[in-house]
């Protein structure tokens, strides 16, 4: 007779050592991540589940996220917990069904990233950058190839090197670390890239690990990995993608051929419209100085004097023809003007005397000498005609002003 551990021994025996090796094909239901880095799950098909387990050694090198009701095959052996008397499968491998695990990964992380937002609010590359940060390999071919580009296209920038490992272990971390230096550089743009490779080569570019730096970022990134048909998630997330590293620098900085030649152009266009405005100019000038001589006082003066020696020739005939009169006339004329001159005369002096008169007649300290006033009645000079019994009115010479109010009103 068995004891009940003497069987579970058993069957622990005899089940670790048939299936010690085993690849099984089902469906995820319930993965549970435990903080000691294992990874739980439940392994099933259409009829039956059975319970697996990955322990953290072998869950570190899962590419993929195990999620519920994604169809796996995994690899691994059948084991026996004896004081339950039950087995599970211990995992050592797991893969998508039907695609691989990295390609799994890959579309995994490009989902979580987009809900995240990580692929929007792009920051534009300057003009004309003067120094430009390159995160990859310092023995890589990628670094050479760009320094070569940027000293051809254009020698005034200036390439510095953040050295970082582009593939294998800890090259997710190592690039990371690098962009986050460089970010702290003040330059005007980050390349982060590396020649080309296989999917495996160029997967250290498809972490989160990178994506978080280079969406956390200040400074503009330029993702430049691998050849032009090589799409990796650092794409996605920089500001710009560059299908090789040489092209991102071919992107970034302007050709200084093609700069001198529009520099050229421009100057030309500019010569031709300073030309065209002094000719302009020159013209205004020169109708404005035609306006000047007939309008200046040169021309001015000239002219009056062109009139006055027309007055002057006039006169001149009028004196000879006048000194050719007889002196007989000329007696006649003086007398005449002699006479009327005399009558003029006498007139206006008849006319002075009259006014003259006047005034010594109406001074207003002579009237009053001889008792005359004057009326004034609501502040009007009035008529005596006017003035009606019971009216109120003043009196008024230059030195007395009386009121007075009339009793009686008679016709003389």
């Amino acid at each position: 007779m068995l004891s009940v551990t003497e069987l579970n021994r058993q069957i622990e025996a005899l089940l670790e050592s048939t299936f010690l090796h085993i690849r099984v094909e089902g469906e995820i239901s319930r993965p549970t991540y435990h903080a000691s880095g294992h990874i739980y799950f439940t392994l099933k098909d259409n009829e039956s589940a059975i319970s697996c387990v990955m322990f953290k050694g072998n869950a570190k090198s899962l590419k993929f996220e195990l999620e519920d009701g994604l169809k796996v095959v995994a690899d691994g052996s059948v084991t026996v917990y004896v004081p339950r008397g039950s087995y599970q499968m211990n995992c050592v491998h797991v893969e998508p069904s039907g695609v691989g695990a990295l390609t799994k990964a890959y579309e995994q992380l490009k989902a979580k990233l987009e809900k995240k937002g990580y692929f929007e609010n792009k920051k534009p590359l300057p003009r004309f950058p003067s120094v430009i940060a390159v995160v990859t390999s310092a023995t890589g071919a990628a670094w050479q190839d760009m320094l070569k580009v940027a000293a051809k296209r254009w020698p005034l920038a200036k390439l510095i090197l953040i050295p970082s490992l582009v593939q294998g272990d800890g090259a997710a971390a190592s690039i990371s670390q690098a962009i986050k230096k460089a970010d702290t550089l003040e330059c005007d743009v980050i390349v982060v890239g590396r020649g080309g490779g296989s999917v495996e080569d160029l997967w250290a570019f498809n972490e989160e690990l990178v994506a978080d730096a280079i969406y956390n970022a200040k400074t503009p990134i330029v993702s430049a990995v691998g050849q032009e048909i090589d799409y990796v998630i650092s794409d996605f997330v920089a500001d710009v993608r560059a299908p090789t590293p040489s092209a991102a620098i071919e992107m970034i900085l302007p050709e200084q051929d093609e700069l001198k030649q529009s520099v050229d152009y421009m100057m030309s266009q500019f010569i031709e419209i300073i030309k065209k405005t002094l000719s302009q100019k020159e013209q205004i000038l020169t109708h404005l100085g035609e306006l000047y001589k007939k309008n200046s006082f040169d021309a001015r003066i000239k002219l009056q004097l062109l009139e006055c020696a027309a007055v002057k020739q006039s006169f001149n005939t009028l004196f000879s023809n006048a000194l050719m009169l007889k002196e007989q006339s000329i007696k006649e004329l003086f007398l005449h003007f002699e006479n009327k001159t005399a009558q003029i005369l006498n007139l206006k002096e008849n006319i002075l005397k009259s006014f003259q008169n006047t005034y010594v007649l109406k001074e207003p300290t002579k009237e009053s000498r001889e008792g005359f006033a004057q009326i004034v009645k609501s502040g009007r000079k009035t008529p005596l005609e006017k003035i009606n019994a019971g009216d109120e009115f003043e009196l008024q010479t230059p030195k007395i002003k009386l009121t007075a109010k009339a009793l009686k009103k008679a016709d003389i």
